[in-house]
């Protein structure tokens, strides 16, 4: 029982490494400017999921101790969503019910997403369009943010554990991918 708390605290700088590069690579600027993801929390929110469920795709692709940081990452991911939560002001007495909405949101695209990396770039570009822009017609942008995915996830496959625990990820840049003009 003990063995995962000590384990969590020595990972914790890793943790907040990986967590930086996410949060670098979700709020590059083309997301926004070019591909026209809304810059709102819930656009943020849905660009940090992403990359979260790739990097958490690569590391169940990996033999242990991958299965274990995965799941260190999430309970961290999660821990510092509700500080998130709470630092804009959400009171105590709701977090608990946002926090269950989030994690509905976040296991849904996590889902979503996975069956679409199973099934091609047109399911991902549906997936996408429908989750981050909450309109399945916005499929140019889902098709943009698809190629970007595709580029993430050859990127990933090509990292070792060791990289990604110690945040050593190198994402592909987005305006490489979002040529288009938000519509």
């Amino acid at each position: 029982m003990f063995g995962f708390w000590k384990r969590r605290k020595a990972n914790q700088a890793l943790f907040d490494a990986l967590y930086a590069s996410l949060t670098d690579a979700s709020r590059q600027p083309a997301f926004y400017a070019m591909a026209g993801v809304p810059d709102t929390v819930e656009g943020r929110f849905d660009l940090l999921t992403l990359h979260a469920i790739l990097v958490l795709e690569r590391l169940k692709q990996l033999p242990p101790p991958a299965d274990d940081f995965a799941q260190d990452f999430v309970d961290d991911l999660f821990n510092r969503f509700d500080a998130a939560l709470r630092e804009m002001g959400v009171g105590d007495i709701s977090v608990p019910k946002r926090m269950k909405r989030i994690a509905s949101h976040f296991l849904g695209r996590a889902k979503a997403y996975n069956e679409a990396l199973a099934l091609g770039d047109d399911a991902m570009a549906v997936a996408l369009a429908r989750n981050v822009f909450g309109d399945a017609g916005r499929i140019d942008g889902g098709r943009d943010l698809s190629q970007y995915v595709n580029a993430a996830r050859q990127a990933l496959s090509q990292t070792a554990f060791s990289s990604i625990s110690e945040a050593a990820i190198k994402w592909p840049q987005a305006a490489t991918f979002l040529v288009r003009e938000p519509t």
